[in-house]
């Protein structure tokens, strides 16, 4: 069902429509912290460092699907605000071929160099390499259909339906943990099983993402004929999404350094830092959601010519943000000690936990005010910038982690407390542009 959310009380359209989508990303980040859990218990600690090693490349080509979408997902939302449906399908039409094909493509990339890109790039320890490459070889085969369902994702999303990837997402966890513990605990199939898991898992949720967008909307009924890449379309589709995956692209990139230096300390710190990270994206869903939940609710009241409205919902989306933020972590402080049992942790690798796990906390509040800045700039059609606020966010943590590290007082704690120094300075960039309000001239609809 689609959504309009040029009318209504805002927190409350911003509520309604984030939820589900809190829901299905909370789906998601349970079921890839049970995959780590399963190995971690059946396959040992060395495993699941194995399987953490890789968490930054998977996450740099996730990223990449994310911000294309994006791109394409703020121009439909847009179209649909206005009430332009011809060119909505144009639009919609050029973007899942586009879509399908860039995956197809990052399949190639990721299946062909995963042990260059590990070894080279992230400096995985030897005794880590065999595992993690065989893990992110199998992983990258199924990248055209991670591709095709965040399209499927956005395109609905854009139209109001948050709901749909809910139920994507309930479909393919379930069948993922499932997977997980034929394959890892039932087969000892090992770190093969949990990738293989994962690659089933992507294909199912990205056919039922296209079986349901087409048989719930009609508007998004395509012929094969009407399945073809629109120049004009895919250009625009691009230069909107571009922006938004480098910004992605580059988050995952300063994991990637970030990954480098973490391998520097070991196995212990490993295993470790994948466990708090873990975590940390649990703390982030309600973030995320609201991000997501701003970048149509801009883009749908920025097509009404309503920006106004946009920055009344900024705030709101704010305030809701914070709230539900706060109370995920004191859960995370709360149950620290469960948390680190439940990865079958080495006292070595709990040491180190307990400090990430702890500086986390005092970091989210961070995100949570950025977070829906960074939605509402990406709704408006602000690609760029959403995009130096992250190379800004980033190349500072990546400078003072290398920077701190070798300090006396920081040492390895200056991987997570460099976190919160970059972020807090980003943030202030952020909101000094927001309230300069420049941005509501933008309208990409003429």
């Amino acid at each position: 069902m689609t959504k309009d959310m040029t009318r209504g009380t805002p927190w409350k359209l911003i509520v309604q429509f984030a939820l589900p989508i809190m829901a299905g990303n909370l789906l998601q980040q349970l079921y890839n912290t049970a995959d780590t859990i399963i190995v971690g218990n059946f396959n040992g600690q060395q495993a699941l460092s194995a399987v953490g090693s890789c968490a930054s490349l998977t996450a740099l080509f996730t990223a990449l699907a994310i911000g294309f979408s994006i791109g394409a997902g703020v121009l439909i939302s847009q179209y649909f605000g206005a009430n332009r449906l011809g060119e909505l399908r144009r639009y919609a039409a050029s973007s899942i071929v586009l879509m399908l094909l860039l995956g197809l493509l990052m399949s190639v990339i990721g299946f062909c160099s995963a042990e260059l890109l590990l070894a080279r790039f992230l400096g995985t320890p030897q005794a880590l390499l065999p595992q993690a490459a065989l893990y992110f070889t199998i992983y990258a085969a199924g990248l055209v259909f991670q591709f095709g369902y965040n399209i499927a994702a956005a395109i609905l999303r854009a139209l109001g339906d948050s709901k749909a990837t809910l139920y994507f997402l309930l479909v393919s966890s379930v069948l993922n943990v499932a997977l997980d513990l034929l394959f890892v605990a039932a087969f000892r199939m090992g770190v093969s099983g949990a990738a293989i898991a994962t690659v089933i898992s992507q294909i199912v949720s990205c056919v039922v993402g296209f079986w349901y967008m087409r048989r719930r909307y009609e508007l998004l009924r395509f012929s094969v004929r009407e399945l073809r890449l629109d120049r004009t379309a895919a250009g625009r589709v691009l230069k909107i999404g571009a922006p938004m995956a480098i910004q992605q692209s580059i988050v995952s990139c300063g994991f990637l350094f970030l990954q480098k230096l973490v391998n520097l300390f070991g196995e212990s710190m490993i295993a470790s830092y994948t466990v708090a990270t873990r975590m940390e994206n649990i703390l982030m869903i309600p973030i995320i959601g609201i991000q997501n939940t701003m970048a149509t609710f801009a883009g749908q009241n920025m097509g009404a010519r309503q920006p106004e409205r946009v920055s009344k919902g900024l705030g709101q989306g704010v305030l809701v943000s914070l709230l539900m933020t706060a109370a995920l972590c004191l859960c995370q402080l709360l149950g620290m000690e469960l948390i680190i049992r439940a990865f079958k942790l080495d006292a070595a690798a709990a040491a180190i936990c307990r400090q990430h796990l702890f500086a986390s906390v005092l970091s989210e509040p961070i995100f949570a005010i950025y977070f829906p800045a960074n939605g509402m700039f990406q709704g408006v059609g602000e690609g760029f910038h959403a995009t130096f606020y992250a190379l800004m966010a980033l190349g500072l943590r990546v400078v003072f982690a290398y920077s701190l590290y070798r300090t006396a007082f920081f040492g390895y704690t200056a991987i997570w407390w460099s976190q919160a120094m970059a972020w807090s300075l980003t943030l202030i960039t952020c909101y000094a542009h927001f309230f300069r309000g420049k941005w509501k001239e933008k309208s990409l609809v003429s």
